[in-house]
């Protein structure tokens, strides 16, 4: 995108200057319309699972944002002679039931011919211009709360190569199809300073993109990072190429302490799909934060700091 030119408007909130989840474009000084979109091949074989999963990804945009979903479109893409079209129905519902949990509206969508199964959504929020959510909002003193455990890039890629069977592979499903409603609703009850949703570029990615967009930087306790010990054993036997990917694309800014082990590093650059949302916000808002995640069902954690030292810049202690 280097080569295109910087699309500037009073109105335009968030756009493509910055690394966050979703733009933002005001439509008068009480409502904020958030876009997003995203779609990605099956990780699972169950279709049904593979919909809800997709959906909640796309959503989680709005979530990370602070904002409310209300349309979603479907955006598909599959090979009509090798998909049956009850395959594609339970997709579609899969997806529809999440939409429909998120509050939002299914009001269409398009399809086309692909020769590998592609599915997601379009999602339009809404928002006040002033309570928006960014990746830029982080500030030292902050704390630095996850609210789902890590692990389900590592633990998809395993089953995809039968390493691990369906039944191992389920509670990182029910994590992925879990929606970050709640979360962003108490995040935004407790007042947080910023956010971003943990995808595709793992904790540490997003966590870069938003110590970078907020001038500050992050100190993370590795033992308090929730995660999934099933993926931690995957993680003490190989790493899959979008880990890989991830660590060579950012590591260099990462300052690991000599106590943390391979199989941690290489749990913190996972990529995600559907992860959880990192939220920077006061201290003294913290403990009531958890405790009504947790009363909730949410295992969220308080994962570190944000610090003035080394600014765009991870430090990853024991």
């Amino acid at each position: 995108m280097e080569g295109l030119p910087q699309v500037s408007h009073p109105d335009l909130l968030v756009g493509l200057n910055t690394a966050d989840d979703a733009g933002v474009f005001r439509i008068s000084d009480d409502v904020a319309l958030i876009q997003t979109v995203d779609f990605f091949t099956p990780i699972v074989d169950d279709p049904y699972a593979y919909g809800q999963i997709a959906a909640a990804n796309s959503l989680s945009d709005v979530y990370a944002m602070g904002g409310r979903p209300i349309t979603a479109l479907n955006i598909c893409g599959f090979p009509s002679d090798d998909v049956e079209p009850e395959i594609i129905a339970l997709v579609l519902k899969g997806a529809q039931e999440k939409v429909a949990e998120s509050g939002a509206v299914l009001v269409g969508g398009h399809s086309v011919e692909d020769v590998e199964p592609k599915f997601g959504l379009s999602v339009t929020g809404i928002i006040h211009p002033d309570k928006v959510k960014t990746n830029a909002g982080a500030q030292v003193g902050d704390r630095l709360v996850l609210t789902k455990p890590l692990g389900t890039g590592l633990m998809s890629d395993a089953y995809q190569n039968d390493e691990i069977d369906e039944e191992a592979l389920q509670s990182a499903v029910d994590s992925m199809a879990r929606l970050n409603r709640v979360a962003a609703e108490q995040m935004v009850a407790f007042g947080a300073h910023g956010c971003t949703d943990v995808t595709g570029f793992g904790l540490m990615g997003h966590g870069l993109e938003m110590a970078e967009a907020s001038g500050v930087g992050f100190r993370i306790r590795s033992q308090d990072v929730p995660h999934f010990d099933l993926a931690m054993k995957i993680a003490e036997e190989r790493e899959g190429g979008g880990l890989r990917r991830n660590r060579a694309a950012r590591g260099d800014r990462v300052r690991f302490s000599e106590s943390i082990d391979q199989p941690m590093q290489r749990l913190l650059f996972d990529p995600q799909t559907s992860g959880g949302l990192l939220i920077a916000l006061a201290s003294d808002a913290v403990d009531g934060l958890l405790g009504a995640l947790t009363s909730e069902g949410i295992q969220a954690c308080d994962i570190g700091d944000v610090v003035a030292e080394h600014p765009g810049e991870i430090e990853v202690v024991k």
